[in-house]
């Protein structure tokens, strides 16, 4: 099986051509295995870009614990760019179904060559069953949450896929890998959350770290980074445009006046391989 190695920002993906090569049945066993940083070709995910009826192209994505996240902010840029790159698309604005619905990155062009993507995220879902989250019907905006005897203040919000935002003094010493996976699998999220902890270092800019679901600490989320410009206005902390510096690098993100989320961040290709089949 061909691939592609792409990063959004640190944010590694193994890419492959589901539109010129057949997938293995069992996608999860193979997301597990190609995924392994020892054992295998070592990436935050498996992306598969197929066929679609409903848009030019169809994303799917596999965490290396081998579950399908219904969205990722970083993989669906280096999707935009492998797609052009690649001829599955020849215009610089194309359309991607994903299980959170129809996506709409658009190229961006320097000298001739991609030097960035910026996506159409959608609306963000602040109702507590959409996102989902079990608080009895209320939004979900700086509430208290006692995990492991320290009391934090949360923000919920989904992109598409549910996130649980923390506001912190210092992002080094977020408890990260502490409460992170804590908070991941909280009885509040019945499907499990990805968690962010952010640092607002003015009206224009914040730091995040993530703790991604079934991934773990992760150098970028783009989803993360739209949940957090929501987090932010909802909380009074910033602007609606902002810098979000992610330890793997920056995204630019605005929550528009038409409700929807826009993100702009590079895609960038590592290398290209040739993974033999599963055993």
């Amino acid at each position: 099986m061909n691939f592609m190695k792409m990063h959004g920002i640190g944010n590694d993906f193994v890419i492959v051509n589901g539109f010129r090569q057949s997938i293995p049945e069992d996608i999860s066993k193979l997301a597990q295995m190609i995924c392994h940083r020892q054992f295998g070709v070592g990436a935050d995910g498996l992306v598969l870009v197929l066929p679609s009826k409903q848009a030019d192209l169809r994303m799917r994505i596999f965490n290396p614990d081998g579950s399908e996240p219904e969205m990722c902010g970083n993989a669906i840029r280096c999707v935009a760019k492998f797609a052009y790159t690649n001829g599955l698309t020849k215009e610089k604005g194309a359309t991607v179904e994903t299980l959170a619905g129809i996506i709409r990155p658009e190229l961006i062009f320097k000298n001739g060559c991609v030097s960035g993507i910026k996506v159409d995220m959608g609306e963000p879902r602040l109702d507590p069953t959409d996102i989902p989250v079990n608080t009895g019907g209320k939004q979900v905006v700086s509430e208290q949450l006692i995990v492991e005897g320290e009391k934090l203040y949360v923000t919920a919000v989904s992109m598409g896929n549910p996130h649980c935002l923390v506001f912190v003094e210092d992002i080094l010493h977020a408890p990260v890998k502490t409460l992170g996976p804590k908070l991941e699998t909280h009885n509040w999220f019945p499907v499990k959350t990805n968690v962010e902890f952010i640092q607002v270092l003015n009206h224009n800019e914040v730091k995040m770290r993530v703790w991604e679901r079934g991934v773990g600490e992760t150098l970028a989320c783009g989803t993360g980074a739209c949940a957090t410009v929501v987090a932010c206005v909802l909380n009074g902390k910033t602007g609606r445009k902002i810098t979000v510096h992610l330890t793997g690098g920056d995204l630019l993100l605005e929550w528009a006046e038409n409700n929807h989320v826009f993100m702009t961040g590079p895609a960038e290709e590592v290398f290209e391989g040739r993974y033999i089949a599963l055993k």
